[in-house]
């Protein structure tokens, strides 16, 4: 067996340490260029994946009305329905605005009605 010495310097002042071990074999000489040899000089890298955002409803499945919402994606299918829910939010957050106006509300308490709503439909599986 052969025993190896690494000094480490570089640090200010020229503090040294010292590793001393032994290898069961050596990277000198013929072991290192079979060593070499096996490791590819170049990598092919692929295409990074892109997950894409998760969103979930912690209630996803949950409510009274979630058979009925996941039914209607079924049928009319995934784009179609999000359009759909996408306009009914809209004219939701309208309505909200209106009343708001009409009551005399600022918009913090628009904004807190718009997050209640939104908990109530994924309470209520609106948006399962």
């Amino acid at each position: 067996m052969a025993t190896t010495s690494i000094i480490a310097t570089g640090f200010k002042g020229g503090l040294g340490s010292s590793f001393h071990g032994s290898w069961g074999t050596s990277l000198a000489g013929e072991d290192y260029a079979s060593v070499a040899k096996s490791v590819p000089r170049w990598v092919r890298v692929g295409k990074p994946i892109r997950l894409q955002p998760v969103m979930k409803n912690v209630n996803e499945g949950k409510g009274l009305f979630a058979p009925a919402v996941v039914l209607t994606r079924n049928i009319i299918g995934k784009k179609r329905f999000n359009q759909l829910r996408g306009k009914a939010i809209a004219l939701h957050s309208q309505v909200i605005t209106e009343f708001c106006k009409s009551i005399g509300a600022d918009a913090k308490q628009r904004q807190g009605l718009i997050r209640l709503a939104k908990k109530n439909g994924e309470r209520l599986g609106f948006l399962a």
